[in-house]
């Protein structure tokens, strides 16, 4: 075996071996969010609770809203994103006793839902939409 080749093998096995570590850490994180927590139900069960609670709360602004929001994830991403950020602002609404969706319930949804590490960018695109954040700054400062 020549030496190039052998590199080609070596290199090819540290990609694959990486590949796999990374898709089975996604399938790890997915796997502990179906495990049922103490109350019998998992992560993602409430998630899909609260989606299917509100969807007639929903208008048409509030869900281009919420796709305006999420549009900076990256594609591969935005369907669990958009799934998160929305169970989220459903809870919020349903919490709050809404009978509707509102630009309000969503902010506070948005910033519940994306995690802390990313509030810098959350706080750019809002300011960009051009929502006033003062009402929500107890949320940003935990």
């Amino acid at each position: 075996m020549s030496g190039g080749f052998s590199l080609f093998i070596i290199g090819w096995a540290v990609i694959m071996i990486v590949l796999l570590a990374i898709g089975g850490f996604f399938m790890f994180r997915k796997f502990l969010k179906r495990l049922p927590k103490e109350d019998g139900k998992s992560d993602m069960d409430w998630e899909e609770y609260y989606l299917e609670e509100t969807k007639h709360m929903w208008g048409e602004q509030e869900k281009q809203l919420l796709e305006e929001l999420v549009a900076p994830v990256p594609e591969l991403f935005r369907d669990i994103a958009r799934q998160k950020i929305a169970s989220k602002i459903g809870e919020t609404a349903l919490k709050k006793d809404r009978s509707r969706i509102t630009e309000d319930v969503i902010v506070e949804g948005y910033i519940i839902a994306t995690p802390k590490r990313d509030h810098k960018f959350l706080i750019k695109t809002l300011e960009e939409k051009n929502i006033d954040l003062t009402p929500y700054r107890y949320l940003l400062q935990e």
